[in-house]
C-alpha cells in the first residue's frame, strides 16, 4: 500500500477535528444547528489553514445521510454514509471544486454555472467550491454575479482565497465571509505532538517547536515539514537533525551574539558570524531567532514577574541577558534584526550583511563615561544645555553659545508648509464624512488615501463629484471600495472622480490644523520664562526646526 503523507492522513474530517479555527467552527456549527444557512460563503486566509478542508466538511454537513440513511442537515456529519465517503474521496457528483488558478476564464465559470439549473442527483444540495477565487478574470466574476446573488435553493457557493483584497466588492457583498487565522506555534506544536503519538514516532520537544515555528502559521506546512524531517532523520525527530534540515541556528549562537552585543564585544560578534558561515547556517534564520529572543527579553524587562513563569532551558540565560542589556538597546536591536532580514538579499554576501546588521548596534551604542568620575553615560543626560567650566580657576570664561532642542508633547507631524486652504461648505461635509469612515475602519490603504486627498466639488441625491490631483490614486478598484464604504455608511451614491487642482481636501485641512498646532507650540516655547532666561544668561539658541510635535 502506498504511503499517505501526514498532511492528507490527518486532514480533519469534521468540525471537532479542526485545530486553531474555533471562531469559524462555532459560527458554522450554530448556523447548521439552527439551519440558518447562507447561500454563499467566503473563506479567506493564508495557505494551509483549512479553507478547502472546511469547505468539504460544510458540504458533508449539508448532505450527510446519517448512519441509518435517515439523517438531515447536521453540524456533526457521520463520516460513514455514502455522501460523506464520496465527498472525502472526491467522487460526490453534487460537490464540484474549481481551481480558479488554472481555470480563471469566463468559459470555465459559465460551464460550472450551466450545472446550476439541474437539481442534485445524489445529495440534498449542490455545492460549488471555487478555490483561489481572486484569480478569476473580471469577465468571469461578472458572469457569476447574478447566480451568486440569487442561486436556486438547492445550490450553495463556497469561495476560498488567500488574497481577499483582489476580490471585487460586488462579490464580497454577496457572501458570508470568514477569515481563517494563521495558527500560533503553540497550537501547531500541540497538534504535531498528538499526530506523532498516533504514528508511534519518538520526537524531541525542541525539534517539534522548530518545525512549528518554521511552518509560519500553516498546519499543512507543519505536517509536510514533519514528513521531511522524519525522512531526513531516518524515522527520528531530533533537534540537531531538524536544525540541520531547516538551516536553523543553534540557540547558543543566538544567545552568544546577544551577549556579545550587550558587552560591546565586536570581535566576538564577528567570530560567531564567521562560525555561522563556516557551518553553512542560515543568516536569515539567525536574525529571526534573535528577534524571538529579543522579544522575550523585552517582555522580561517590562514584566519582571514573568521571570519565574517558564520551563524553557534557556530561560535563565534570557533573564540574565534582559538584565545585562538596557531596554532601549533591546528595542533598537530588535528593530535592526527585523529590518536587517530585508538587507540580506541586497548584499553580495549574506553573511557580510549579517555582520553589518549586528555591528550597527555597536555603532549606535552610547559610549560609557568613566565610572571613576561618577558621570552618567551620554545617552542618559537629559538636558541639551551644557555649561563649559574653565580649566584654570583664574581665567574668566565667556559663556559659550549653546543649542537648545525642545520637544513639545502633542501629535507627530513633519515641518511642512501646507498649501493654501480655501474652505467650502462641501469641504466641511466631506471632511466629516471621511473622518467617520476612518474612525469606523471602513477604509484603509489606497482607498483611505483617495478619500483624504480628494475634494468634494458637488453632490446630488444619487451622485457625488470628487476631484483628485494624483492620477495614481484614481483607480477603479479604489473608487469602487470607497463607494461601497459610503453605501455602508448610508450614502447610496455613485462617485464621479476627475483630475484637477484641489483646494479643500481632508488632507489639506489636517495639514493646516497641524501647522497651527506647530505654531502654537513654538510660541509657547519662545515665551517660556525659563527658556528666555537661558537665552539671556547663557546665550542659548533654539535650533530652528528642533521643536517637534510628538505623541
Amino acid at each position: 500500500m502506498s504511503y499517505l503523507v501526514l498532511a492528507r492522513k490527518y486532514r480533519p474530517r469534521n468540525f471537532t477535528e479542526m485545530v486553531g479555527q474555533e471562531h469559524v467552527v462555532q459560527a458554522l456549527t450554530n448556523a447548521l444547528i439552527q439551519q440558518r444557512l447562507h447561500h454563499a460563503y467566503l473563506f479567506t486566509g493564508t495557505r494551509g489553514v483549512g479553507k478547502t478542508t472546511v469547505s468539504r466538511i460544510l458540504a458533508k454537513s449539508l448532505n450527510c445521510q446519517g448512519i441509518d440513511g435517515q439523517g438531515g442537515i447536521t453540524a456533526e456529519p457521520c463520516g460513514v454514509c455514502q455522501a460523506c465517503q464520496d465527498i472525502d474521496s472526491g467522487r460526490f457528483v453534487d460537490y464540484t471544486e474549481l481551481d480558479a488558478a488554472s481555470n480563471r476564464g469566463v468559459d470555465e465559470v459559465q460551464s460550472l454555472l450551466e450545472q446550476a439549473v439541474y437539481k442534485p442527483v445524489q445529495g440534498r444540495f449542490k455545492v460549488f467550491m471555487i478555490d483561489e477565487v481572486h484569480m478569476l478574470t473580471n469577465t468571469a466574476f461578472n458572469a457569476m454575479l447574478k447566480t451568486l446573488e440569487e442561486p436556486p435553493e438547492y445550490l450553495k457557493f463556497v469561495l476560498a482565497t488567500t488574497d481577499p483584497q483582489k476580490v471585487p466588492v460586488t462579490v464580497l457583498s454577496r457572501c458570508l465571509q470568514f477569515n481563517l487565522r494563521p495558527m500560533a506555534p503553540e497550537t501547531v506544536y500541540e497538534h504535531l505532538t498528538k499526530v506523532l503519538v498516533q504514528e508511534n514516532l519518538p520526537a524531541e520537544p525542541m525539534a517539534l517547536k522548530l518545525l512549528a515555528r518554521a511552518a509560519r502559521g500553516s498546519m499543512r506546512d507543519a505536517l509536510s515539514l514533519t514528513d521531511q524531517a522524519i525522512a531526513f532523520g531516518s524515522g527520528q525527530l531530533q533537534e540537531g537533525t531538524v536544525r540541520l534540515m531547516l538551516g536553523a541556528v543553534d540557540q547558543s549562537h543566538v544567545l552568544g551574539l546577544i551577549d556579545a552585543l550587550a558587552r560591546g564585544d565586536g570581535a566576538e560578534v564577528v567570530r560567531i558570524a564567521e562560525t555561522l558561515r563556516v557551518n553553512g547556517l542560515s543568516a536569515a534564520s539567525a536574525l529571526e531567532d534573535m528577534s524571538v529572543a529579543l522579544q522575550r527579553m523585552a517582555v522580561l524587562q517590562a514584566v519582571p514577574q514573568a521571570a519565574s513563569e517558564s520551563d524553557d532551558p534557556d530561560h535563565l540565560e534570557m533573564v540574565r541577558l534582559s538584565q545585562a542589556m538596557p531596554a532601549d538597546e533591546t528595542q533598537l536591536l530588535y528593530s535592526m534584526c527585523l529590518h536587517g532580514r530585508g538587507e540580506l538579499g541586497l548584499a553580495p554576501d549574506e553573511y557580510a550583511a549579517l555582520t553589518m546588521v549586528l555591528l550597527r548596534l555597536l555603532a549606535f551604542k552610547p559610549k560609557q563615561a568613566n565610572s571613576a568620575t561618577g558621570s552618567a553615560p551620554a545617552a542618559e543626560k537629559k538636558t541639551s544645555i551644557t555649561a563649559q567650566t574653565p580649566k584654570e580657576p583664574d581665567v574668566v570664561a565667556r559663556p559659550q553659545v549653546q543649542t537648545l532642542q525642545v520637544r513639545q508633547a502633542t501629535e507627530p507631524t513633519e515641518r511642512t508648509t501646507p498649501r493654501a486652504l480655501v474652505a467650502t461648505e462641501e469641504g466641511d461635509f466631506w471632511t466629516h464624512t471621511v473622518r467617520q469612515l476612518i474612525q469606523a475602519d471602513a477604509i484603509s490603504a489606497l482607498v483611505r488615501e483617495l478619500a483624504l486627498q480628494s475634494q468634494l466639488i458637488a453632490r446630488d441625491t444619487d451622485q457625488w463629484h470628487l476631484r483628485i490631483e494624483s492620477e495614481s490614486l484614481n483607480q477603479g478598484v479604489a473608487r469602487e471600495r470607497l463607494q461601497a464604504a459610503l453605501h455602508e455608511a448610508g450614502h447610496a451614491v455613485k462617485l464621479v472622480v476627475e483630475i484637477g487642482k484641489v483646494s479643500d481636501s481632508p488632507a489639506q485641512r489636517n495639514a493646516t490644523a497641524l501647522a497651527e498646532k506647530q505654531k502654537a507650540a513654538e510660541e509657547l516655547i519662545h515665551s517660556d520664562p525659563l527658556v528666555q532666561a537661558m537665552v539671556q544668561d547663557f546665550g542659548a539658541k533654539i535650533v530652528p526646526g528642533s521643536i517637534k510635535l510628538i505623541s
